[in-house]
């Protein structure tokens, strides 16, 4: 089965349209949401309501630390900026949304898979994954042998094998890399709709379960569009600057 790994959608319509495009027409079958859906875009509730549809067709969805500040309010520590997204974002979603959103779950396991927003230590903490040992720290979390999480904006990926020997590699896009059975591993696959790596091109990933291989993605899309929506839903103009930036 090929599963797209897709995070950080942050309520940008023009990059889940063209990373869905992209994903169908290489035999995706199923996806894997790990979380921030809302949060810094202009079109909360169309993604929102597209997240459902995928879904109701078998996807998986993880709740991001957005998506909580908007249906919970914001934890401790939330920039102002994102706090004041949150609220604006609220007041743009239905009743069912809400309720959609509030019934998250932190993580959902299948198979030898875990799925989270942050880390699999300490869910709840939204913690960052920004290099090696915070990765080896959430892979000794979890029997997992595949863990894929968001939060982090730029593609990374570690490995761990049996014996505590720990590597990391740096993610080329369209490069296929086996997932050796040997070793654990931790994938994240980059935010579809803000990336934060110098490159505006919206991320995901492929995970083939059946051949156990990876690949990274990098998919263009009309971001002036989305940096233009986000100056019409009247946001900071900073977030839209960013989009065309890829910061």
């Amino acid at each position: 089965m090929k599963l797209a790994l897709i995070s950080d959608l942050h309520a940008n319509r023009q990059a889940l349209t063209a990373v869905l495009e992209h994903a169908a027409a290489r035999g995706v079958q199923q996806h894997a949401l790990l979380g921030d859906y809302l949060g810094y875009g202009g079109d909360p509730a169309w993604v929102l309501d597209r997240v459902m549809e995928l879904v109701e067709e078998g996807a998986v969805a993880v709740m991001g630390n957005h998506d909580s500040a908007v249906a919970r309010g914001a934890l401790p520590g939330m920039r102002e900026e994102a706090r004041e997204v949150a609220e604006w974002t609220r007041s743009q979603l239905q009743p069912y949304q809400l309720a959609f959103v509030k019934q998250l779950p932190m993580t959902v396991e299948r198979g030898e898979m875990l799925f989270v927003h942050a880390n699999a230590y300490d869910p709840a903490s939204y913690e960052y994954i920004q290099g090696r040992l915070e990765a080896i720290r959430s892979m000794h979390a979890t029997k997992a042998r595949y863990t894929f999480c968001g939060h982090m904006h730029e593609p990374m990926l570690f490995h761990l094998s049996g014996t505590g020997k720990a590597g990391e590699f740096t993610p080329q896009a369209g490069v296929e890399i086996p997932l050796l059975t040997n070793r654990q591993w931790l994938a994240i696959p980059g935010s579809c709709g803000q990336p934060r790596d110098g490159n505006p091109a919206a991320c995901y990933a492929i995970f083939d379960s059946e051949q156990s291989v990876l690949s990274f993605q990098r998919v263009p899309y009309d971001a002036d569009a989305a940096a233009a929506s986000v100056r019409a839903a009247g946001l900071p103009a900073r977030l839209a600057d960013r989009l065309l930036a890829g910061e």
